[in-house]
């Protein structure tokens, strides 16, 4: 009988197919491993977003059922999470005149920077102060001092 080499079995991977394929993972992970060490960072920056655009949105409605009126700094927790009466007096229960709110549950914590995990408000930037509200013009920022993200945006403008 004659046999050719093509019925013959393969034992098993030639040395050149084995580098291939380690040169083809090598390469997928050099794209791969930056892209997804980034995530986290990218994660904290869309977690910060959000929460401006609750509190922003809180203060808007706030604002839109007190005649224009934002929350003062000294009040801003109280009056965005339990009811209030139209002067923006605060009432852990609803009753015949504290008839609004409350339009959020709590103050989020900020996600980056310094301040990272501080639910803080206050008028100013300091040590300890997670958000910095302008009560004037019912404008909320991270105090995040000079802080960028990925993108080099600073996380003041967002």
């Amino acid at each position: 009988m004659h046999t050719s080499n093509m019925s013959k079995k393969r034992g098993g991977f030639s040395l050149i197919e084995l580098v291939i394929v380690v040169v083809i993972i090598g390469i997928i992970g050099a794209i791969a491993i930056p892209r997804l060490s980034r995530g986290a960072e990218g994660a904290s920056d869309s977690a910060l977003a959000g929460d401006l655009a609750v509190m922003r949105n809180a203060i808007d409605l706030y604002a839109t059922e007190h005649g224009g009126t934002y929350p003062t700094v000294a009040a801003f927790e109280a009056q965005l999470t339990t009811y209030t009466d139209a002067n923006g007096n605060t009432n852990a229960t609803k009753t015949g005149s504290f008839i609004y709110g409350p339009y959020i549950r709590k103050i989020p914590a900020v996600k980056v920077g310094d301040e990272k995990g501080s639910t803080t408000v206050a008028a100013a930037a300091a040590i300890g102060v997670g958000w910095v509200y302008d009560a004037s013009a019912g404008t909320v920022v991270p105090n995040t001092g000079t802080d960028t993200d990925a993108g080099g945006k600073a996380y003041t403008d967002y």
